[in-house]
């Protein structure tokens, strides 16, 4: 099984690599690769989501950001960590997975599941943001796009009502609903290599038609 993870995780390194082989992207790219392959002999990734991650970090790295993977934050680990003079920036990638318990409010768990990775994630960086493959969408609250001076006390309890069915052991805390902020949503195009940056208000407007 390690042999064809990491079997994929060079095919995708090399699929980006044939658009841009710079020596210094190059190096950075191989480490994050390394350290999927090392965490996959752990048993701690799975393919699927560690393919996303090398894109994502391939994205950011040619931006010019330090990029790490699976990146410990003390009390939680993100996917993407990233940083670039002052700033930081965590990218968390949503693959759409519903687990078998709840296979009958697939959409309310992925609604409450977004909600509660912004609040918990996003006070550890500067800036957050939520990658998804681009054939998939998922909704957003528009409490998280809000800023936290535009909220409600009515919004925030309505929210924290919405987690509370589905989040209570650690629950999400009233707190971070009012700071929790989303700053953009990367779609990933897997099979190209490439990633798509949206804000989030235009993100909204594009599903906003979709069926729910």
């Amino acid at each position: 099984m390690s042999e064809k993870f990491d079997e994929d995780i060079d095919a995708i390194v090399e699929r980006i690599l044939f658009k841009k082989r710079e020596e210094t992207f190059e190096n950075k790219l191989r480490k994050v690769a390394r350290k999927l392959k090392e965490l996959h002999r752990l048993s701690l990734v799975k393919i699927n989501h560690s393919v996303m991650e090398v894109v994502v970090a391939s994205e950011l790295l040619g931006k010019g950001f330090e990029v790490d993977v699976e990146h410990d934050l003390g009390s939680l680990v993100c996917d993407v960590y990233a940083e670039k003079g002052d700033g930081s920036l965590i990218v968390e990638v949503e693959t759409g997975y519903v687990p078998p318990e709840h296979a009958l409010d697939p959409l309310s768990y992925t609604y409450v599941r977004i909600i509660s990775k912004v609040a918990r994630y996003s006070k550890f960086a500067n800036k957050f943001v939520i990658a998804t493959p681009i054939d998939s969408y998922f909704q957003i609250d528009p409490l998280l796009i809000k800023t936290p001076n535009e909220r409600t006390e009515e919004e925030i309890l309505r929210v924290k009502e919405l987690c509370d069915k589905y989040y209570k052991n650690p629950p999400i805390e009233l707190e971070e609903l009012k700071s929790a902020r989303l700053h953009g949503v990367m779609l990933i195009n897997v099979d190209d290599a490439k990633v798509l940056e949206l804000d989030p208000e235009r993100y909204l407007e594009l599903i906003s038609n979709l069926p729910r």
